[in-house]
């Protein structure tokens, strides 16, 4: 079993989906968990179900000197960090000549603005060894259309982690990605906002997914749980796609099988 006792963890994004559940994991396996997020509603309400080893701080990702100070409040209540997870995104329609400047650059600066800066931020309150997960996406090989900046975002952090890797190697620090492929998140919502519109969605996404089903946020927790912890000491740079076979054996999905 994985073991995180005495770790301290921070996850961006961690009040709903794939940031709770892996804020879940983290505890289950001994460690303390700091969690920022947008929504100070939604912060207490995930504070009350994890417990006295989580910390809620309202901080926006793309606020830079929130993120610091959210950091820094961590940091002062449970010491130095272990790992951090990256998990602070958004998604959006980008479509060729129906796409506004300020919709395109709030999605790269969520994305990957955000992300940068709270690596950044961290870094020197990181122990030496500690393990950073950026959280990426299977829409940054998919070309999916209409979304340009969400692709381009996510391609970004692959190629922004091999960096960050190159840099923090001498002090031991890891730099993974997770990418995840279509799971049941409330990153639907808009798309699907009733429960009826999301039995179709789920329908339609899963004849594109070799496994043939949407994955679950536990499932991408799981992975990110392993690139946090020792078990995966020598993986360094890599991207983990957590998806279901949607991108590497398409072919594979209910869609071709007739």
């Amino acid at each position: 079993m994985t073991d995180l006792t005495g770790k301290v963890a921070l996850i961006t994004g961690g009040s709903k989906g794939i940031g709770l559940a892996c804020a879940r994991a983290f505890l289950d396996e001994g460690a303390r968990v700091a969690i920022t997020g947008r929504n100070q509603a939604t912060l207490e309400a995930a504070a009350r179900e994890l417990g006295p080893n989580a910390l809620a701080i309202v901080a926006d990702a793309t606020d830079i000197e929130a993120t610091e100070k959210a950091i820094l409040q961590a940091v002062g209540k449970f010491g130095k960090l272990d790992i951090v997870f990256a998990n602070a995104g958004i998604a959006g329609n980008t479509p060729i000549g129906g796409t506004t400047l300020a919709a395109f650059e709030s999605i790269i600066r969520t994305n990957i603005t955000s992300v940068f800066f709270t690596v950044q931020a961290t870094a020197p309150h990181l122990n030496d060894g500690a393990s950073i997960i950026l959280n990426g996406s299977v829409i940054s090989v998919l070309g999916n259309p209409g979304y340009s900046a969400y692709a381009a975002s996510k391609a970004g952090v692959r190629a922004m982690a091999r960096v960050m890797a190159s840099e923090l190697s001498p002090r031991r620090i890891r730099v993974n990605v997770v990418s995840p492929g279509a799971s049941r998140t409330p990153i639907w919502n808009g798309a699907a906002p009733t429960a009826e519109a999301f039995v179709a969605l789920d329908k339609r996404l899963s004849r594109g997914i070799p496994l043939g089903r949407l994955g679950e946020a536990e499932e991408v927790a799981k992975t990110v749980l392993f690139l946090a912890s020792d078990d995966a000491s020598n993986v360094q740079a890599a991207e983990i796609f957590v998806d279901g076979g949607a991108t590497g054996s398409p072919s594979g999905a209910p869609i071709y099988r007739g």
